[in-house]
């Protein structure tokens, strides 16, 4: 799935701390020399791959970023200090360019990878620097030098770690509405999502997790009915499955018959689809006659070892265990290919 995260961000490196003018003023030393230390290095602006970042969702909040400049120097040959770095972690995936000449910098393919993006300015020379035999008192010292700046703009094509599957109008489209913050088509016909709908939910540290509100799926899809194999393709890099279930009355299907099929339709296109995780959302609770086959539907689920969350993608009700649920194994998830790939 070409999917594309944008952000575009202004980054300044620290100034340089300009050197110091100072002379030597002890007693009992008549001729006491210049004595003024150098100013610190600015701070530099440095990007790292964080393996389990998932999105640029964080940057989209903070558009100006500016690392420490270097302390300015001081008397007794004092240097000042430098600037702390600044970290700004990404994605792997993450394309670094420059937003004013569309210049390729940096394409962050690796878990740990670091690109420096601008550099720190040097920090000026103090008047002890300068002292020669012909001219031993100067009184000037240099300025510290301005730290680069650079306007970035950062692309991440994003591969979504969970996918909502399940019949027509089951309710994926509203929920990811709920979610995230996308807003993908809604209406009360089957296939009113013709591709793939993306959302950034927000969760944890790490720039929350992508879910792909994947259109409906009806039996006989792997021989192309329906969208078919267009959907099919979508899921095989997903990590967890949320398969919602529409059990109102008013669809004229068995839930666990539209379950079974969709499963059946995994199995068949791919047999690793249909052992990859995933939970079972039991839409539209909310509709009284729904909440009275409820019991029933969930002992169903309980004898195939299932987690099962009953909710209202409308209401919202029960979306907040929902989203924590997955999100929790989406960061374990993740946790494992960086450790993985770290050995």
């Amino acid at each position: 799935m070409k999917f594309i995260d944008e952000a575009s961000i202004f980054a300044r490196a620290g100034n340089g701390g300009r050197g110091c003018v100072s002379f030597r003023r002890e007693k009992y030393v008549p001729k006491g020399g210049p004595d003024g230390g150098n100013g610190g290095r600015g701070g530099d602006v440095v990007f790292i791959v964080e393996g389990r970042m998932a999105s640029l969702l964080d940057l989209r909040y903070k558009k100006e970023y500016e690392a420490e400049p270097g302390q300015a120097g001081m008397g007794s040959l004092c240097t000042g200090r430098d600037g702390l770095d600044l970290v700004i972690k990404l994605p792997i995936g993450t394309i670094i360019k420059d937003a004013e000449t569309g210049e390729l910098l940096a394409d962050m393919v690796k878990d740990g990878q670091k690109f420096m993006a601008c550099k720190g300015g040097r920090g000026g020379k103090g008047n002890a620097h300068f002292a020669t035999s012909t001219h031993q008192t100067p009184r000037f010292a240099q300025p510290g030098e301005p730290g680069e700046e650079r306007r970035l703009k950062l692309e991440l094509k994003l591969l979504a770690d969970v996918g909502i599957i399940g019949f027509p109008n089951a309710g994926k489209s509203t929920l990811i509405s709920h979610i995230s913050a996308a807003k993908p088509k809604i209406a009360d016909y089957p296939f009113t999502t013709l591709v793939p709908n993306l959302g950034i939910v927000a969760f944890g540290n790490f720039g929350g997790f992508v879910v792909a509100d994947i259109p409906g799926l009806i039996e006989g899809a792997h021989e192309g009915k329906g969208l078919g194999i267009k959907f099919l393709k979508h899921v095989e890099r997903t990590s967890i499955f949320i398969h919602m279930i529409d059990i109102s009355p008013f669809t004229g299907r068995d839930p666990r018959e539209d379950f079974e099929i969709v499963n059946k339709e995994l199995k068949v296109f791919n047999p690793e689809l249909a052992q990859r995780p995933q939970v079972v959302a039991l839409n539209k609770v909310d509709v009284t006659e729904a909440a009275e086959i409820l019991p029933e539907l969930l002992k169903y689920f309980e004898k195939l070892d299932i987690k099962v969350f009953p909710i209202s993608a409308a209401t919202g009700k029960g979306l907040q265990d929902l989203v924590n649920h997955v999100g929790n194994k989406v960061m374990d998830a993740r946790a494992k290919r960086v450790s993985a790939q770290s050995e």
